[in-house]
């Protein structure tokens, strides 16, 4: 007598039911981030253009706004962020917080912040 092998049908739909999970998360937690390295790559675009080491707030923020309409930033404006001069080194900063609704009273909450500053 030969014994069968296979999953059965509850644990398939039990897999499938947590693979569709991760999936969910995957998808709702991804975008966030990618905009984090979007603006942590228009911040320190900003703060390494030469033309921008003497100017006034108002000049780098706009050259802010550019860059970050480009990258299609819209967690943070130029308002939100922190510009200041560390030396002769242009030190722009921020903090956000983005709360994501994954179902019913259900939702990720994510905390963050950024320089431009060397580490």
């Amino acid at each position: 007598m030969k014994l069968q092998r296979g999953l059965s049908l509850n644990v398939l739909m039990a897999g499938g039911a947590v693979l569709a999970l991760i999936a969910l998360l995957g998808m709702k937690a991804l975008p966030p981030w990618i905009e984090y390295g979007n603006l942590m790559k228009a911040v320190k675009g900003t703060a390494a253009d030469n033309s921008l080491k003497d100017a006034s707030v108002k000049a780098v923020q706009a050259a802010f706004e550019k860059r970050a309409d480009m990258d299609d930033v819209k967690s943070v404006t130029a308002q939100d962020l922190e510009i200041t001069k560390e030396g002769n080194e242009l030190v722009i900063s921020f903090a956000y917080v983005k709360k994501v609704p994954l179902f019913a009273n259900v939702s990720l909450v994510f905390d963050f912040e950024g320089s431009s500053a060397k580490k």
